[in-house]
């Protein structure tokens, strides 16, 4: 694994000189965010050495270095999933990769179905606590360079970070929440009993993906922060059948105010 990641981090410092603090990972829909990096390198994601390849519509496939605001940073235009076939471990390679480059701030985004019944479609939700039912992606042999093997996950998403974009939310008129996020395998989307599971055991949305990033990250002591675009709705009453189109015209609609959000949030890290 660690002769992996240094394959893979090699071949990327061969192409840029880049040394970002921030690392930043784009989900469905949610490309978006990328226009607004002063890019300098971008690399495909088939042209990285022991790099997975996105295989899902609207996960562009690319690591983008460039600068944001007053940071260096790097952006994943896409990520992995379980249900692409991919271990939890190759989900948190990328991470470990980035982490090796030199980043100590992770933010993600996703584009989730609302269990909270005061959520609406297209609202935004700050992830503050998690719920994994994917397996975990330290499961294995036990690297000390990683961290430690039982890592603390008792605030696993930054507080400060998060009280900081609900006042940016409040400058610039944002409606959010703050929620649990559930993390299940997909890729088919829950039926209405799986939805009620979900909302009684604590969830607030619901997705298929970033829980294993953030353990992965959090291991490695990089500090957190997640927002959730709300696309569909798992509410009793409210359920209704949704394509793969209607959760990505969704999450680019929305995407303008988390991209303000994130812009502001990132430009105020010292």
């Amino acid at each position: 694994m660690l002769e992996t990641i240094n394959q893979t981090v090699s071949f990327i410092c061969q192409k840029t000189k880049s040394k970002p603090k921030i690392g930043i990972i784009l989900g469905t829909g949610l490309s978006g965010l990328a226009n607004e990096i002063k890019q300098d390198v971008v690399i495909s994601y088939k042209d990285i050495p022991n790099f997975p390849v996105s295989t899902v519509e609207s996960h562009p496939g690319r690591l983008i270095f460039g600068t944001l605001g007053k940071h260096q940073v790097v952006a994943m235009q896409g990520r992995f999933h379980y249900y692409e076939g991919y271990s939890t471990q190759q989900i948190a390679f990328p991470i470990r990769v980035l982490k090796a480059l030199g980043i100590e701030f992770l933010f993600l985004s996703n584009a989730c179905g609302g269990l909270n019944p005061s959520f609406e479609v297209g609202d935004l939700m700050i992830i503050d606590d998690h719920i994994n039912l994917i397996p975990n992606p330290l499961i294995g042999k036990h690297y000390e360079e990683f961290g430690p093997r039982f890592p603390d996950m008792s605030c696993p998403y930054d507080l400060q970070l998060i009280n900081k974009a609900i006042n940016i939310a409040k400058t610039l008129n944002l409606k959010i929440h703050k929620g649990c996020y559930v993390a299940v395998t997909g890729p088919s989307l829950e039926t209405p009993k799986e939805y009620h599971f979900l909302r009684v055991i604590g969830g607030d949305a619901v997705g298929m993906s970033t829980v294993p990033e953030v353990i992965t990250a959090r291991q490695m002591n990089i500090t957190c922060f997640a927002i959730s675009i709300i696309t569909d709705l798992g509410v009793p009453g409210k359920i209704k059948e949704v394509s793969l189109d209607e959760i990505i015209k969704a999450s680019e609609t929305a995407e303008p105010k988390m991209t303000a959000i994130f812009r502001e949030l990132i430009n105020d890290i010292e």
